[in-house]
């Protein structure tokens, strides 16, 4: 059991929950760049042959809460993620997106 510890008059964090919090930041660029993927793949697969693909941010901040655990992301960096997909995955041919509305 992890227990914080009294250090000169001030309660410190546990090592652990430290430790935890710094790797789940680490990870942030990664997990929004996966999610953005993942709805771009979500939204190709839901439109039809004729019809672009519709990727909104707001997809990809639920993606990244839901599968990532990132709950608190702000729509800034949520964008910047999507756009950078978007673009990696040549999606102006058949895609939609309000990222470069953000």
């Amino acid at each position: 059991m992890a227990v914080g510890a009294i250090w000169k008059g001030q309660v410190r964090e546990p090592y652990l929950r430290g430790r935890a919090r710094d790797a789940k930041n680490r990870r942030l660029p990664r997990d929004l760049r996966r999610s953005a993927d993942m709805a771009i793949a979500a939204a190709r697969h839901a439109a039809a042959a004729d019809e672009p693909a519709i990727v909104r941010v707001d997809e990809v901040l639920t993606l990244a809460a839901e599968h990532f655990g990132h709950g608190a992301v702000s729509r800034e960096s949520a964008a910047e993620a999507l756009r950078e997909r978007y673009e990696w995955n040549r999606c102006d041919a058949d895609c939609v997106t309000d990222a470069y509305e953000s």
